[in-house]
């Protein structure tokens, strides 16, 4: 039973009220004041960063995860000689196996025992890359030209896991959910490091004094401590992806003169997008995603498809501009079209490019790349390879593999240390507080100004007032359940 006769803020009995001397004061009753904002919004955060924490996990480890799972596809044995046939061969291997098909784009092999990635499609020519839900991937064996099998994309683990990453599989309304959730997941931080603070002390001698609890809410605070910090610089990172935040504020950003992305500069048709020529499951480097794509120079409408210069002359001429392996290249979607051959540079984004090639001529007819890049694009596409785990190599990997654990451990650890306190009743055992500006005006301007940052947030900020004033004050039952202040 915990001893209801100190005013540590953690030691108080949250089923009796408040301390006044301590509410009048602003410690004890500020601390069960954020405590509560800490505790509600629990309930959309928990669910929301399980979800990112573990998909992200699974996304982060997708390079090794898959080829266990499909090592009969993924890989292959080396022969002694060592030589690969061209791409072009191999292309026309997997072409003969599936005569209806049309190649989107082809993934060079990243080490020497991978197939070779070939995205296939089965849709009507014309249809763009990102809405073909008849992509598959298909893998072909780059020394014998042997068609091993096929994918799909979206119901692999990993593929999988990046839809529930995205938007829960819930379309528009999921993607809402996910963007509300990390916003209120930065009132969870902020109020989790004030109640470090504010706690430390209580936690101390509650964990020296062996008392029932103690030693999870110790690791659930000193673990949040670093977490907090990881979680904000993750929320801020992902911002660009959200569906309203992003798409306002990249709006915001092109009146300016300015753009999350970058245009390319040496597009001059109205083609589409690049990343709508490029099949769902490649990426494209965040900063070339909205650039165009243009056209070959002096096509004839004598020439053909023999005339083309392949998938293997693209990639030498890719080559010659240094371009970073391996390599994505998608094929010229008509007689217009260019081989754009996308270099990603997964751990350096300073050295991502992309190169359209006239498909004739062999000729580059645009290059675009960091250098290219607005400021904006720049910081956003830094940000994103650090979200993915990937801007430093293996050790931002390791490092982002431990914090999707431990994020996992806090969802876990917070309903755990409630359900050992919850009190008996009609009562779901909320800390009980209330904010104002008398008690903590710091607190309240800040929620203010992250509300109109974060006009989503705002508006659930304003939602969540209206019915604890309206609804849950005035109805007995309900006020007693909510443990209303």
């Amino acid at each position: 039973m915990t001893d209801t006769t100190t005013v540590d803020p953690e030691s108080v009995d949250q089923r009796s009220r408040p301390d006044k001397k301590a509410a009048r004061s602003g410690g004890g009753g500020l601390f069960r004041t954020f405590w509560r904002w800490h505790f509600y919004a629990s309930f959309l955060v928990i669910p929301v960063l399980l979800v990112l924490a573990s998909t992200g996990l699974v996304y982060l480890l997708r390079f090794q995860i898959e080829p266990l799972l499909h090592a009969d596809l993924m890989k292959v044995d080396v022969p002694s000689s060592g030589t690969r046939l061209s791409y072009d061969a191999q292309a026309a291997s997997l072409l003969k196996a599936y005569p209806d098909g049309r190649i989107a784009a082809v993934l060079e092999p990243s080490d020497a025992d991978r197939s070779t990635d070939f995205s296939l499609s089965t849709a009507a020519p014309g249809t763009p890359s990102w809405e073909d839900d008849t992509i598959r991937e298909v893998y072909v064996n780059p020394y014998t030209g042997e068609v091993l099998g096929e994918l799909d994309p979206n119901k692999t683990v990993s593929g999988y896991a990046k839809n529930l990453h995205s938007n829960f599989m819930a379309g528009d309304l999921g993607a809402y959910v996910m963007e509300l959730g990390a916003c209120w997941a930065i009132v969870m931080a902020i109020t989790g490091y004030y109640m470090y603070w504010r706690g430390r002390a209580a936690r101390a001698r509650r964990k020296a004094a062996r008392a029932a609890g103690a030693a999870l809410r110790h690791k659930h605070a000193t673990i949040g401590l670093f977490v907090g910090v990881g979680l904000l610089a993750l929320v801020a990172s992902g911002l660009p992806w959200t569906i309203w935040w992003g798409a306002k504020a990249q709006e915001l950003a092109t009146s300016q003169g300015t753009s999350f992305w970058s245009e390319d500069p040496g597009a001059q048709s109205s083609a589409p997008t690049l990343d709508a020529s490029v099949p769902h499951s490649h990426a494209v480097p965040w900063g070339e995603g909205k650039s165009t794509v243009p056209t070959s120079e002096g096509t004839a409408a004598s020439r053909s498809t023999a005339d083309q210069i392949g998938f293997d002359g693209a990639i030498e001429t890719a080559n010659v501009r240094g371009l970073h392996h391996p390599m994505t290249v998608i094929p010229p979607a008509d007689e217009k079209g260019v081989y754009s051959v996308i270099g990603y540079a997964f751990n350096e984004p300073g050295h991502e490019s992309a190169l359209h090639i006239d498909q004739f001529t062999g000729k580059p007819v645009a290059e675009f790349g960091y250098d290219q890049y607005g400021a904006l694009a720049k910081v956003v596409g830094q940000g994103i390879a650090l979200h993915e785990g990937r801007r430093f190599g293996t050790a931002n990997m390791v490092v982002s593999g431990l914090f999707c654990v431990a994020v996992m451990f806090m969802c876990v650890a917070g309903p755990l240390m409630w359900w050992r306190r919850r009190p008996k009743g009609a009562s779901m055992g909320a800390p009980r507080g209330r904010l104002s500006l008398k008690a903590g005006p710091v607190a309240v301007v800040g929620l203010i100004a992250l509300g109109v940052g974060l006009p989503l947030f705002g508006a659930s900020l304003v939602a969540v007032f209206a019915l604890d004033q309206l609804v849950l004050r005035r109805v007995a039952p309900l006020r007693n359940f909510f443990n209303v202040a």
